[in-house]
């Protein structure tokens, strides 16, 4: 939620102040917050007290090395549209200004937190680790189908036939409308996914294991951030969605090794 918060934020910047002053303006902010972290924050504060060597930063367990590759391609699939195909999109084809996209990507943003805060609810059928691997298959096939649909729909052809049809039908409403169900059964296939790594990290050395399955979640991002930018530069958005569609497919195969590891215990 204050993820969203923060894109509403900067897209009120940007309308209100521009680029290069909003640049400053959280440039500003940031450097009060730094001031703050050394003055308040405890020096002891995350830090371990034995010493953990290079080598065991990377997990030796192949459930949760195939469960961290997929995290890569489930999280560079959200943002090789989310960071810059859609945004730029909505603003240069569209013509929205910088509040409403702004206001978009936080409803998105804050949607995708609820969403999740409610995947065990929704998903409480779950009796072990194997259900959950059955879960995180069938929902990440249902997720690589969403981006090809929406791209489908606004392909030139699609549109044509709409409005040969005379159906009301809006290629901006097919975007958004998309996106919002892409979010929903992202936000479930994302809890899944971490309700996994918990159950799959070694009790002794869980902190290590999870890290390692949060540091592919940041590789996914940054990979994605790359891609978002160069596929729509030179394909445009309905590439991003194909590009998106694909490597959620390429997350599932990653989790179709995944099975019940030995002595396993429910997370809780």
């Amino acid at each position: 939620a204050l993820k969203g918060v923060g894109f509403f934020a900067g897209g009120s910047l940007l309308q209100i102040f521009g680029f290069r002053a909003a640049l400053l303006a959280m440039a500003g902010v940031l450097l009060l917050i730094l001031l703050a972290c050394t003055r308040f924050l405890k020096r002891d504060l995350g830090k371990s007290r034995q010493k953990v060597k290079l080598t065991e930063l990377f997990s030796k367990s192949r459930e949760i090395n195939y469960l961290s590759a997929a995290r890569v391609f489930l999280f560079a699939s959200r943002d090789v549209w989310f960071v810059v195909g859609v945004p730029v999109f909505l603003v240069g084809s569209i013509g929205w200004n910088f509040n409403q996209v702004g206001t978009f990507m936080a409803v998105w943003v804050i949607g995708y937190g609820v969403v999740q805060a409610f995947v065990p609810k929704l998903l409480n059928n779950h009796n072990g680790l194997e259900s959950a691997v059955s879960s995180a298959k069938f929902w990440g096939i249902l997720l690589a189908f969403i981006p090809a649909c929406i791209a489908l729909g606004l392909n030139d052809v699609s549109i044509q036939w709409m409005s040969d049809l005379n159906i009301g039908y809006g290629p901006v409403n097919w975007l958004i409308g998309g996106l919002i169900i892409f979010g929903f059964v992202f936000a479930i296939n994302s809890a899944v996914h971490s309700y996994l790594i918990v159950g799959y990290a070694d009790g002794d050395k869980a902190s290590l294991s999870i890290g390692f399955y949060y540091m592919a979640n940041a590789f996914g991002r940054l990979i994605g951030t790359l891609l978002s930018g160069l596929v729509y530069q030179y394909w445009g958005l309905l590439a991003c969605l194909v590009v998106s569609s694909i490597m959620v497919a390429l997350a599932v195969l990653l989790t179709l090794p995944l099975g019940r590891p030995v002595n396993e215990e429910m997370p809780h």
